[in-house]
């Protein structure tokens, strides 16, 4: 086998200040714009919503009178809400929404906040983002109500501060059906800032679904050897079993400080999942290597065919199914 890094290895501890340093979009989206994103004709909602988007970014040149004037001529509330399925271009209007914002601004997943929360204190940590412009949380998880309750008690700090929000959220673990939308149950947990929030709805197909079909590629030993050698850049190699087993030792917070730098990595032997907790932590794993674009060189079972059925068939649905797609693309080279 080839002498490459190895992905339990790297480092996976982040500071404080390495957390708000890493508050911008992932790579994937870092030329993100509202004109660049490609609207399906066939769903007139995705061109409303970037329409929606547009509106809310001239929010911002609003009078001094603030969000909250009592003009006659209402302006845009200082929350948006983007509600749809996955691969219908949430985080992309998302990134697109901060690079248009002016001033300080914010933009990370929901367990990112939570973990920077962690690490500095509740005090701290409104201290730090108060002021900004906007503050984007993509992947509002609202499968943990003590998390859940702790985000809507900042957000509403930030709001009462001056503060705009845009958010995405993840299906809670009682919503089945990759196509169920979640508005109903994010403004419910958000409470007393529901109605601070316009929530734009965005139907459609999956986007990566569109040009890329069939499973993960797995490749046999010798080929993926040659992958390894032909690759440029940093490429990390373990056993799958080790990687599972690594990532229930950091915090998922951190993940993306294990796949810092890398342009590949290369998992051997992958085989199905038994175990729900190992499933998650792989979904917010490949979640992580997909914003980094980060690809996978595999052997053993296709990556799109680790979740058993029982898991397809669960609570968590919607996040399984988005992680397939993601495999799909992350294997295939179409990145």
């Amino acid at each position: 086998m080839l002498s490459r890094g190895s992905l339990t290895d790297r480092q996976s501890t982040l500071s404080a200040a390495e957390m708000v340093k890493h508050l911008v979009p992932p790579r994937q989206f870092e030329s993100a714009t509202l004109d660049s994103y490609r609207p399906d004709r066939d769903y007139p909602s995705q061109g409303a919503a970037v329409a929606a988007m547009r509106n809310f970014v001239a929010g911002f040149s609003a009078k001094s009178g603030g969000f909250f004037s009592r003009r006659k001529s209402p302006v845009e509330l200082p929350g948006v809400y983007l509600d749809g399925g996955f691969g219908v271009g949430k985080t992309h209007l998302l990134a697109a929404l901060w690079h248009a914002a002016p001033g300080r601004k914010y933009f990370g997943t929901f367990i990112e906040y939570t973990a920077l929360v962690g690490a500095l204190g509740y005090a701290a940590a409104v201290e730090q983002l108060k002021g900004a412009s906007l503050v984007c949380i993509d992947e509002f998880e609202l499968d943990d109500p003590g998390d859940t309750r702790l985000m809507s008690r900042l957000l509403s700090e930030l709001v009462e501060s001056g503060s705009r929000i845009a958010a995405t959220s993840n299906t809670p673990p009682n919503a089945l059906g990759e196509g169920r939308f979640a508005a109903q149950d994010f403004l419910r947990e958000i409470d007393a800032l529901a109605a601070r929030f316009k929530t734009v709805r965005i139907d459609g197909l999956d986007y990566r679904r569109r040009d890329i079909e069939g499973h993960a590629v797995s490749l046999s030993l010798p080929d993926l050897e040659s992958a390894v050698a032909a690759a440029v850049g940093e490429v990390t190699v373990d056993s799958f079993e080790s990687v599972i087993a690594h990532l229930g030792s950091v915090h998922p917070s951190r993940y993306v400080r294990l796949i810092d730098g890398l342009d590949a990595i290369a998992l051997i032997d992958v085989h199905p999942l038994n175990n729900q907790t190992d499933a998650l932590r792989l979904v917010a794993f490949v979640d992580r290597l997909y914003d980094a674009q980060v690809r996978i060189i595999a052997t053993g079972t296709p990556l799109d065919r680790v979740f058993g059925d029982d898991m397809l068939a669960g609570g968590f649905r919607k996040k399984y199914l988005r992680a397939v797609s993601r495999l799909i693309a992350l294997t295939s080279g179409s990145l």
